[in-house]
């Protein structure tokens, strides 16, 4: 594609995202919160139609529902989804979910309940377990960070343990484990994946203007380098067009902090 091509950061992270879901098969992909979502619905257009989709009411669509007021638009359903259907499909291993934890550690463990002092008396409350605990055993899930730092990639093990990861000793003698996998981290820095040595963390790729250096500075634990680290593709102008097309509102620009372009300006 043209190197002259203007993106933003939040569509960078959206076309990287997508990739989280290639070759996933008729599972139901569900990316939780506005990046998330669009990346989801921007591999269902292009590289995996066979995705299944919400419209996070109750019924399966056959293309992703543009975000924010959809003035005119008609939503083409095409089948009913209801709760227990859903469940149907988590306890299946029939689901690809992207979330967004508040902290991750070397493991792939994921917490979004509560951060510092003691589990009783935590110095922050944050959502809770959630579904998390029967999702990250049951289906694969991937990840997306904002904002990539020592905060959220953790020195040790997370405050609680919401997700599982692949912490061995954090699971039980016999318990099933082959539902359960990591996909991706889509982060505003890079993208990363748990395929290293022993499911070590691995930084798969670099967006545009970010060293692996600065990124490792940002993460608590040790990374790896893929075998084939290069940068993150860009957008390409046809995904770019899917994408504004989605949102047309321009949602994703809120995402993050100033929304900043996809290339660093030179320092």
């Amino acid at each position: 594609m043209s190197q002259t091509t203007e993106f933003t950061l939040a569509e960078l992270m959206i076309v990287a995202a997508s990739e989280a879901w290639r070759d996933n098969g008729e599972v139901l992909a569900s990316g939780i919160g506005v990046i998330p979502r669009l990346g989801a619905s921007l591999a269902k257009l292009t590289h995996s139609p066979e995705l299944l989709m919400t419209d996070s009411e109750t019924y399966l669509v056959a293309e992703p529902i543009p975000l924010g007021p959809r003035g005119d638009y008609v939503p083409k359903y095409e089948g009913y989804m209801s709760f227990d259907r859903v469940f149907e499909c988590v306890w299946g291993g029939k689901r690809h979910a992207m979330i967004g934890p508040t902290q991750i550690d070397r493991w792939g463990q994921t917490n979004l309940s509560c951060v510092g002092g003691d589990y009783q008396k935590p110095k922050s409350a944050i959502l809770g377990v959630r579904g998390l605990p029967g999702n990250s055993i049951n289906h694969p899930n991937s990840f997306f960070v904002p904002a990539h730092n020592s905060r959220t990639f953790v020195a040790g093990e997370v405050d609680m343990v919401s997700g599982v990861g692949f912490k061995d000793e954090r699971w039980e003698k016999g318990v099933r484990r082959d539902l359960m996998d990591i996909r991706r981290i889509v982060t505003n820095l890079c993208v990363l994946d748990f395929e290293g040595p022993n499911r070590a963390c691995r930084v798969r790729s670099l967006h545009p203007g970010v060293s692996f250096e600065e990124v490792q500075e940002n993460t608590g634990f040790p990374l790896l380098k893929a075998d084939k680290l290069g940068e993150t593709p860009h957008p390409t102008p046809e995904q770019l067009e899917i994408i504004r097309r989605l949102d047309p509102h321009n949602i994703r620009g809120a995402q993050l902090k100033g929304n900043p372009p996809g290339i660093r300006a030179a320092a």
